[in-house]
């Protein structure tokens, strides 16, 4: 289990960004974290608001104590106001009216932010990120989830990582990329230990269907998925449109799926406010202001999906099957809104660990019909013997090759169902 941080260092003050990606900022704005750096330090300092560096070993020390690792972010990026444009200046690129390059990354613009030029001392660049990632690691970091890797050169990855995992080759990289999938291929064969994906994207039966068959057996030689149900940047008209039927659904999808899944605060809650309609981006975003919430209150008033999210995760700790990526098997279900699959691995004593869903991916209308298990390629009885429990009621059901379901939103997302003698 895993807490990830946005950027904690020191924010710049030159262009900051207002609420909502606003082109000024009043004097008390926060700012967007990956505007990284100012006159009180950079990549290698801790923003004053959030404490000091003894702070956050304390929470790195905190988090272990709760069987939590902690995941920063590494943003090679910087501020107008970060050290580093002063000290290397040939580590930007410099327009021809002698003003320093904008980040962009279609369609979004980032005025307040300079990106890395790398043509002109690779090496430098180079040496510093890995002194970087190792002061981090010092502090406890052990897992880096790298913002736009996309945007810098694969071969400048390749010798980073390669230098990071040479002596500690248990440190973890996630790639973000979102991006051309030649790329979020070459990132992840050139070391990224994960990766993001399109998940988010793949909301209708034939694309996750095929898209998750890819993940789990065309690719997965040499990628590993991360699959995140929504991140600070995209916020799916699947969400907006669908409130906490989609929520749930989409939850199930990705705990199961995949071995990794990831989950951006505020989705407990099904926030799904839009800046715009027809765009991603939430309103109101963390990105650019601070977003209190009171868990445990909108946990007692019902308004929190957090109970389903920690039966999902105790579900992956019980069961081994989901841990694993090339045991994903889809099954037959005429239905156009129903996927089902299974999980099978062989335990070391022998025994099977078996799960089975299926999921209602219509977030507004009632699903039902009848689902095709091929039991027998699963080792399982087909004479009607079959007893499995779905996890998420606690109903046990008598389960045939081609059984009747009747999946309600908002009441019954899914059936995730193991054999009677193998549910924890």
């Amino acid at each position: 289990d895993v807490v990830y941080l946005p950027p904690i260092h020191p924010i710049g003050r030159t262009h900051r960004k207002g609420p909502d990606n606003a082109l000024t900022a009043a004097e008390h704005d926060v700012g967007s974290p990956w505007a990284i750096g100012s006159a009180e330090g950079g990549h290698d300092a801790v923003h004053p608001d959030l404490g000091t560096l003894d702070d956050f070993r304390r929470f790195v020390a905190r988090a272990g104590e709760l069987g939590l690792d902690v995941a920063l972010d590494f943003a090679l990026q910087c501020s107008p106001d970060h050290p580093w444009l002063t000290e290397h200046p040939e580590w930007f690129t410099q327009r021809a009216d002698g003003s320093v390059a904008t980040a962009e990354n279609p369609p979004k613009k980032y005025e307040d932010i300079h990106p890395l030029a790398f043509d002109r001392d690779f090496e430098g660049l180079v040496a510093e990120s890995v002194r970087l990632l190792r002061f981090w690691m010092d502090q406890g970091v052990r897992i880096f989830r790298v913002d736009n890797p996309h945007t810098k050169p694969v071969g400048f990855w390749q010798r980073v990582i390669a230098e990071i995992n040479g002596r500690d080759p248990d440190v973890v990289f996630l790639a973000e990329a979102f991006t051309r999938r030649a790329m979020v291929h070459a990132l992840a064969q050139a070391g990224f230990q994960q990766s993001y994906t399109y998940f988010t994207w793949k909301n209708e039966k034939e694309e996750l269907t095929e898209y998750a068959s890819e993940l789990a057996h065309e690719s997965a030689d040499f990628l590993r998925p991360n699959l995140f149900v929504n991140t600070p940047d995209i916020l799916h008209a699947y969400l907006q449109e669908g409130a906490r039927p989609a929520f749930e659904t989409r939850a199930v999808l990705a705990a199961t799926l995949a071995p990794t899944w990831g989950v951006y605060a505020g989705f407990e809650l099904c926030e799904n406010e839009v800046l715009e309609p027809g765009t991603e981006d939430y309103k109101n975003s963390e990105k650019y202001e601070l977003r209190p919430r009171d868990w445990a209150a909108a946990e007692a008033e019902g308004r929190s999906i957090a109970p389903l999210l920690t039966r999902l995760n105790e579900l992956r700790r019980a069961h081994p099957a989901l841990q694993e990526l090339r045991n994903l098997r889809f099954h037959s279900v005429p239905h156009p809104q129903v996927v089902a699959y299974s999980k099978q691995v062989r335990l070391p004593d022998g025994s099977l660990d078996t799960v089975l869903a299926v999921v209602n991916l219509d977030a507004h209308l009632p699903a039902e019909g009848t689902v095709t298990f091929d039991l027998a390629a699963l080792g399982l009885p087909e004479d009607g013997s079959l007893k499995l429990r779905d996890v998420l009621t606690g109903e046990v059901h008598s389960w045939r090759p081609e059984t009747y379901f009747h999946l309600v939103p908002g009441r019954s997302p899914a059936h995730l169902l193991v054999p009677v003698e193998e549910e924890p």
